[in-house]
């Protein structure tokens, strides 16, 4: 594997996910030991050249000896094209940069929501979009959605089954419920808390679908299968409640989201 030399990626120190990605090229030899610094630690008059916003939004990639700055998906196209070459022909196709730089943007845009910040943050935030964020929450419930859609069967006849589209509705239902109460309670973190709780919800679908995978391995029953749903609804009210106080808003959105989900079940006995 090759190593970029003279070459320093600058991450964001507030985003888990920006440290966890970098550290790995430096540990796997893609850049040199001192190919990585924090963005907020890195002096202004160090990299003159850098658009400090834009390498909040995209990762920014200097270039020691030229001063030359890439950002977002050309920085990651340039460590692992140099590191691994075979990928060059395809980094350097265009299509395939349009693709992967919208797909790089659809995660940095919402990686506050993925994985949130567990200190305070500092310095310049990343820039929101909008449309990022709505295709996130679409994104997040559609994979939610059908995720539980396959794993209501298996709770037959402890939870009544219901028709194809039922947890599409009651997922997006949630959404539109919340919505109205932050919109109320905390409008300024209105769609901060929605991809957070959306991020908690496809969370808890994906451990569910693995649950799905263990369950028909080993043959697990409906009574299982309940009891693994159940455990899974509190680690995701733990989560909820962990990532309410690192949004600094107080308990009012979490117990609306568990009342919400015990009309959801209530009515599901009713009306089945």
């Amino acid at each position: 594997m090759n190593t970029l030399y003279n070459h320093i990626i600058l991450y964001d120190a507030d985003c888990p996910m920006c440290k966890v990605y970098t550290r790995a090229f430096t540990r796997t030899g893609m850049l040199d030991a001192d190919g990585r610094a924090s963005y907020q630690d890195m002096p202004e008059a160090a990299c003159p050249l850098v658009d400090r916003q834009r390498a909040m939004n995209e990762i920014a990639l200097v270039n020691t000896c030229t001063g030359e700055v890439s950002y977002g998906i050309e920085s990651l196209f340039k460590v692992i094209g140099n590191a691994v070459p075979v990928f060059k022909p395809l980094f350097g196709w265009a299509p395939f940069i349009g693709i992967m730089r919208k797909v790089y943007a659809f995660i940095s845009y919402n990686r506050r929501v993925i994985i949130p910040a567990p200190h305070g943050e500092s310095g310049i935030q990343p820039a929101f979009r909008l449309n990022y964020r709505l295709a996130y929450l679409l994104f997040a419930w559609l994979v939610t959605s059908y995720i539980l859609t396959s794993y209501a069967a298996r709770l037959v006849p402890i939870v009544p089954i219901g028709s194809s589209y039922r947890e599409y509705l009651i997922c997006g239902m949630q959404m539109v419920v919340q919505g109205v109460v932050v919109a109320f309670y905390r409008p300024a973190k209105r769609w901060e808390y929605l991809g957070n709780m959306m991020t908690i919800s496809m969370g808890g679908a994906i451990v569910l679908s693995i649950v799905t995978l263990i369950g028909h391995i080993i043959g697990l029953g409906p009574m299982a299968y309940t009891l693994c749903f159940m455990a899974v609804a509190g680690l995701m009210l733990l989560e909820h409640i962990r990532r309410s106080k690192l949004l600094g808003i107080g308990w009012g959105l979490t117990i609306t989201w568990v009342a919400y989900r015990l009309v959801v079940l209530l009515m599901i006995y009713l009306f089945n």
